[in-house]
């Protein structure tokens, strides 16, 4: 019996770094097509949810999507037509490549630049990895 009071009052005092693994809830993009231009609405929620550099996201998505982008009044405005499903998937895709962690699988990082070369550093699990692209 006084092994289980010791036992909780030890649990209690316990911390666990990174436990609250579903605190970050990355926002689904909100896009519609306009014309010959695909807008995406909540662009700037994104960058401030995943804490990466703007110019960065945008990078990748116009490489990935072959046009060119501009961000206006929080929305990202891509020349070309592109569906939901696309831009989901490319969210997606920087999330997983970008975000989180390859180890733990959480969005605990932060992107390094050592000696001209891109790391990714998990605060969470203290994995480091070379970023892919």
């Amino acid at each position: 019996m006084e092994y289980e009071k010791m036992l909780d009052r030890l649990y209690m005092q316990v911390t666990t770094k990174g436990k609250n693994e579903g605190r970050m809830e990355i926002p689904k993009p909100e896009s519609i097509i306009e014309g010959n231009k695909t807008i995406i609405k909540n662009f700037s929620q994104f960058v401030k949810t995943i804490e990466r550099d703007e110019k960065q996201i945008i990078k990748y998505i116009t490489k990935e999507t072959a046009s060119s982008g501009v961000v206006n009044s929080g929305r990202l405005i891509l020349n070309g037509k592109f569906s939901q499903f696309q831009i989901e998937r490319l969210f997606d895709n920087y999330v997983k490549n970008f975000v989180l962690c390859p180890e733990c699988k959480r969005p605990d990082t932060k992107i390094l630049d050592r000696q001209g070369v891109k790391i990714m550093k998990c605060e969470a699990c203290g994995a480091i990895s070379a970023i892919k692209g």
